[in-house]
């Protein structure tokens, strides 16, 4: 899957969209014990960030258990809601078959509604098929771009119009709302 990602990016850019990746898989993330981020000696903070500044994120995950991967269900767990309020969110996952298709599309959006993200309608989901020596076949390079493509297009028209999650989300209740906000 990093390879398929890394060429969505490099097509991302290619079209005038910057796009950075954050490996979990590079990083040392602390767990989500209730420790504050900035209390933590590693990349937690960095990370968390890194998300904050960007106007919109597209997750990628591989297929565990039917569901994300562990590593990322622990940095969205050590994130806090307004890092992803509000913000355009993709999807993409890969499984080894088409049998947990929806697992983690599934459990990633209820996670991000919890947060007020704006989600994308459609995710991507890849399986072994989709990729020929490990790399991306046509299809999978198609839907890819599509998903980058759909992210940057709705990030900037939210931008454009300085949309805001109205009402608040569930998690927000439990943080001070952002200047503007009401609710």
């Amino acid at each position: 899957m990093h390879r398929a990602i890394d060429g969505a990016i490099e097509r991302a850019a290619a079209r005038g969209t910057s796009a950075d990746l954050i490996d979990l898989g590079t990083l040392d993330l602390g767990f989500a014990n209730g420790t504050p981020p900035a209390d933590l000696d590693d990349d937690t903070a960095a990370t968390i960030a890194a998300i904050e500044n960007t106007k919109a994120v597209i997750f990628a995950t591989p297929i565990y258990r039917g569901s994300l991967s562990g590593s990322l269900k622990n940095l969205i767990d050590l994130t806090p809601v307004p890092a992803l309020q509000a913000k355009v969110v993709g999807i993409v996952a890969m499984g080894a078959s088409d049998h947990h298709f929806l697992g983690a599309e599934r459990h990633l959006r209820d996670v991000l509604t919890f947060f007020g993200a704006v989600v994308m309608p459609v995710a991507v989901y890849l399986n072994g098929t989709d990729f020929t020596d490990g790399a991306p076949d046509e299809r999978a390079e198609t839907v890819l771009d599509q998903l980058f493509t759909g992210v940057a297009a709705t990030a900037a028209a939210l931008y454009v119009v300085d949309a805001v999650a109205e009402p608040l989300p569930l998690g927000a209740k439990a943080v001070k709302p952002r200047t503007g906000a009401t609710g």
